[in-house]
């Protein structure tokens, strides 16, 4: 059975009161959302993602992998994402109309995302593995809610068939009708695409300030990077085979934290 994320009326009057009273509207500096991604319909793609998201859950479901209801670990991942999403609407106008999901599957893998439209997976191997305590989960899941905000795949898939179909960017036009084709076909590449850097630093910074304004260690996000970097030898495979950690990363966040301090220590009183 889906579980569809319900806002309390307390949580989006704490959110409201923190974008208006005192707090700036954005800290971390990420710039304006690609403009290419308007190419691909939004609406298409979140339908596709909730396509896939369905077939997930139902193939995780058959082979006895999904979380049911009770499950601690998906209680603790529900109840992160509840205090996460009243703050998403600021980078986003959409996601106020997203029917936001959270769903654990049990699985060695490590890693974990959030999909066009707010449906958002942990593999159990993330939580297990890792050791991740609350405010690293919020950094993992604040990031993947970052991707989904800043419309990063819809970016993504219109450069990938921009190159397939030898677009330029001065004759975008040209190829509307079959981008917004393959959006609606788009299917399990979802579940593939690869961000670039600047995508992945956006979504670090963007999910950093998330998850301060939720109340979450923003030092949290240096530990999980640290973490990560310990658990693969800096190499990776699952999470990092599309978000390849080094000393770089983890000296963007460091270079972050006062920026966002603030905003954890307000939300904390």
């Amino acid at each position: 059975m889906k579980k569809i994320l319900p806002l309390s009326c307390l949580q989006m009057l704490a959110a409201a009161l923190a974008l208006s009273g005192g707090a700036a509207w954005a800290q971390v500096d990420v710039g304006a959302a690609s403009s290419l991604r308007t190419l691909v319909p939004a609406e298409t793609l979140e339908q596709s993602a909730q396509q896939q998201y369905a077939q997930l859950l139902a193939q995780a479901r058959a082979q006895r992998a999904l979380a049911p209801e009770g499950n601690p670990q998906l209680l603790k991942l529900r109840a992160i994402a509840q205090r996460l999403i009243p703050y998403a609407e600021q980078w986003n106008p959409r996601a106020r109309q997203w029917r936001w999901e959270v769903n654990l599957i049990g699985s060695k893998e490590v890693n974990a995302f959030c999909m066009p439209g707010g449906k958002i997976v942990f593999y159990s191997g993330i939580l297990n593995q890792l050791q991740l305590t609350d405010d690293e989960i919020a950094m993992v899941m604040g990031h993947e809610m970052a991707h989904a905000l800043r419309e990063h795949a819809r970016e993504r898939l219109v450069k990938s068939q921009a190159t397939n179909l030898g677009l330029r960017l001065g004759a975008q036009l040209l190829g509307l009708g079959e981008v917004g084709t393959a959006a609606a076909n788009v299917g399990g590449q979802l579940l593939t695409l690869k961000f670039s850097r600047s995508d992945e630093s956006e979504a670090d910074l963007v999910g950093l300030e998330l998850a301060a304004r939720a109340r979450f260690n923003p030092q949290a996000s240096v530990t999980l990077w640290q973490k990560m970097t310990q658990a693969t030898g800096g190499g990776g495979i699952g999470f990092l085979s599309t978000h390849p950690t080094g000393p770089e990363r983890i000296h963007e966040l460091q270079a972050n934290l006062p920026k966002v301090q603030g905003l954890y220590e307000q939300a904390r009183h």
